[in-house]
């Protein structure tokens, strides 16, 4: 994460909040993150890299709690998840089942608005010295959100959720129409 040559200004009244354009990059960090929707209670890590081997360690820790129950990961469409070694992982373990999201429906993935939330309330305004920082306020941000844990609890009905769809569906279909003439 970046580190700005003067820090952030706060929002204050009347005044939005003020940064610099330039900062040093020291670096980035992947989180690895599983989301129990029955506790609201989140597994998370940081590695330095984003591949088939540190997925699959990532899954072996995030399962192990669970033996001998089902357990349905939901998944967007990464390569890393369709690794050789993540599928003779999976076929010997047949109690866990993954699923893809759609492309561009990540928002149905609720570890996805978890990572949205960790950004809004914990990196998005700081400024990280190196990816030591970024990566311990990332693991105190889930501790703490562990501490009193609670599901997520969808406000929409289903009936809701889908005029919404329809809708979307409706406004991409007219603009392309628009833009083929």
């Amino acid at each position: 994460m970046p580190s700005r040559s003067r820090p952030v200004l706060p929002v204050t009244f009347a005044a939005t909040e003020k940064r610099t354009h330039d900062y040093v990059r020291h670096g980035t960090a992947n989180l690895f993150a599983a989301l129990n929707v029955t506790t609201g209670e989140v597994l998370g890590g940081c590695r330095p890299n984003r591949n088939g081997a540190t997925l699959l360690a990532f899954l072996k820790k995030a399962v192990k709690p669970h033996t001998g129950k089902e357990i349905h990961i939901v998944l967007d469409n990464l390569s890393t998840h369709t690794t050789s070694d993540v599928k003779a992982w999976l076929a010997k373990n047949p109690h866990v089942h993954f699923h893809f999201t759609p492309v561009g429906s990540s928002w149905l993935n609720q570890i996805e608005i978890r990572f949205g939330i960790i950004t809004r309330q914990s990196i998005r305004r700081g400024t990280f010295a190196s990816v030591n920082v970024l990566v311990k306020q990332i693991r105190d941000y889930i501790d703490s959100w562990n501490e009193n844990a609670k599901p997520f609890t969808w406000t929409a009905s289903t009936d809701e959720i889908l005029v919404k769809v329809r809708l979307v569906q409706t406004s991409v279909k007219k603009l392309v129409i628009n833009n083929a003439k």
